[in-house]
């Protein structure tokens, strides 16, 4: 295992213990205000001060972890299944059925992602559900794209034709004999998207199309946060650096795995 990929695994290994234990970790009820000591900066009784009404923002910061992680790990769950399955489908069968697929991938790329989802999201209601299922449906193209193309050079290959001859059934061709030879690219864009789908719910967020308040999110504490800048940093550093490390620690695994199978640079 090289450097990269075990300080990765380290990075996100403690966010989600942070995230399991939470509510054991946290001093604070993250939601409780108390206007008699709002805008604290940090110290011993806050440690990383309170907000504009009184809440503790290590509580607040603590208990958005695994709101993040969630979002990001079932979000691309959903685009890394829908993209895997549309690569298969066209790569295999190819003809009119590639055509189709590929005409719609071509269609969702035509939207920049960011700004179809904040489209959709102004139309239905702001909560962490809509969140994932929106963040997912909106980002397979790139992978359907990328498994396509390797589809495309593993179908002809001699133990894909001999299974063939033998009289095997498309659906297994493709789940036991094409599937595994593209599962490790498959799981790099999995962690890459975990990084990318945080930082999207985050800006969703401190837009005010996120997590709703009272529910705690790294965005919508950054968002909370803007008016204060000049009197109260930290509102602004704490979830800034919480987002900015759990991101890198997705990207840090990607990037080993990519070095430990020596999987050329693509654009996923």
């Amino acid at each position: 295992m090289n450097k990269t990929l075990k300080i990765g695994i380290i990075i996100i290994g403690l966010f989600l213990l942070v995230g399991i234990f939470a509510k054991h970790i946290s001093p604070k009820n993250p939601v409780q205000q108390n206007l008699l000591e709002r805008l604290q900066p940090p110290s011993s009784k806050h440690f990383f001060g309170t907000d504009e009404l009184g809440r503790d923002v290590f509580s607040r910061v603590i208990n958005s972890t695994m709101v993040s992680l969630s979002v990001g790990i079932i979000s691309v769950s959903i685009s890394v299944f829908l993209g895997t399955i549309v690569g298969l489908v066209a790569g295999y069968y190819g003809k009119k059925i590639d055509i189709i697929l590929m005409r719609i991938v071509d269609i969702v790329l035509c939207f920049p992602t960011f700004f179809l989802i904040l489209m959709v999201i102004a139309f239905l209601k702001p909560n962490i559900y809509n969140i994932m299922i929106v963040i997912g449906l909106t980002s397979w193209p790139g992978l359907a794209r990328y498994v396509r193309a390797e589809v495309l050079s593993i179908r002809e290959r001699e133990y894909v034709l001999s299974a063939k001859l033998a009289g095997l059934g498309s659906s297994k061709i493709i789940f036991y004999h094409i599937l595994p030879n593209v599962i490790v690219p498959v799981i790099i864009n999995f962690t890459l998207g975990i990084g990318s789908a945080i930082l999207i719910e985050s800006a969703l967020s401190f837009l005010g199309l996120g997590i709703q308040p009272p529910q705690p999110s790294w965005g919508n504490i950054l968002a909370s946060g803007k008016d204060y800048i000049h009197i109260a940093w930290w509102l602004s550093l704490f979830p800034g650096m919480a987002i900015f490390i759990t991101v890198m620690g997705f990207n840090l695994v990607g990037e080993g795995l990519r070095q430990k199978f020596n999987i050329k640079e693509k654009k996923l």
